[in-house]
């Protein structure tokens, strides 16, 4: 299936998700929303898939909403749904942070508004230093999206969102890997290079631990050390019980890389 504005490659496990609308900053147009949902969607059900990748096309990673549909009241129609039905932006967030597979964010450029809670929503951030990160809602008279309240605090702390967040201040990609906003910062012309190897190191792990760990992993402001514990000797019960776990013992004593299957 061929979308206009959201490109997918799928290679070597890796789906390869792509904004596509550079000549507006790969802002959010259009049915580029719903577009989407659809690529998530498909990535997620995807048993061929093991890591996601979101990247952003030409000079930005994503400006968010697009301002001259805000203006028009395009974006209003858009985004408003019924009260038991979520908008398309809640659906991509609740995907991403529901898969059991890992979710990288390739930031090559500006991430702004809604575009820098996309990236926020993933579970590891990789930016080129030409990045730049600004949660530049107040200064549009809007509140945030994405997920940016429940996100950005728990990468940055409760007062430096605040701050973030009232001031609408835009911060380079050093003063945001120094936040933990990112968990790696290149040189620009190594963005793809880095977020391969990373997808890579990650799609060759056994997926099934990988999927229990990020659950257990979303869970760690909520649960107290027994909880874990208990979750923790749950999950070694099930793995031990694959043919991966079989595999992976084997290929240690053989000498050799594992080859995991996610059974």
């Amino acid at each position: 299936m061929q979308w206009e504005h959201v490109l997918l490659d799928k290679k070597d496990m890796i789906a390869w998700v792509t904004l596509n609308r550079p000549e507006k900053l790969n802002a959010f147009g259009g049915r580029m929303r719903q577009e989407l949902v659809e690529v998530i969607d498909d990535v997620c059900a995807d048993p061929e898939v093991r890591v996601i990748v979101i990247t952003g096309s030409g000079k930005a990673f994503c400006v968010g909403g697009d301002v001259t549909e805000f203006v028009s009241g395009q974006t209003k129609a858009l985004t408003e749904t019924s009260p038991s039905e979520r908008p398309a932006m809640a659906k991509i967030v609740l995907a991403l942070n529901q898969v059991e597979k890992p979710v990288i964010a390739a930031v090559n450029g500006v991430a702004a508004g809604g575009g820098v809670n996309l990236a926020l929503a993933c579970d590891i951030r990789i930016a080129s230093e030409k990045a730049r990160f600004g949660q530049v809602f107040t200064r549009r008279g809007v509140h945030p999206d994405w997920g940016g309240i429940y996100f950005l605090p728990r990468l940055v702390g409760y007062a430096k969102a605040c701050e973030l967040i009232f001031s609408g201040d835009v911060i380079d990609a050093q003063e945001a890997y120094k936040l933990g906003m990112v968990n790696t910062l290149v040189p620009h012309e190594k963005l793809m290079e880095a977020t391969t190897e990373m997808a890579r190191r990650i799609a060759d792990n056994a997926p099934i631990p990988i999927a229990y760990a990020k659950r257990g992993l979303q869970n760690f402001y909520k649960w107290d050390l027994a909880q874990a514990l208990d979750y923790e000797s749950y999950v070694l019960s099930v793995t031990m019980k694959s043919e991966d776990f079989k595999e992976g013992f084997t290929a240690f004593l053989e000498k050799r890389e594992p080859a995991f299957k996610g059974r």
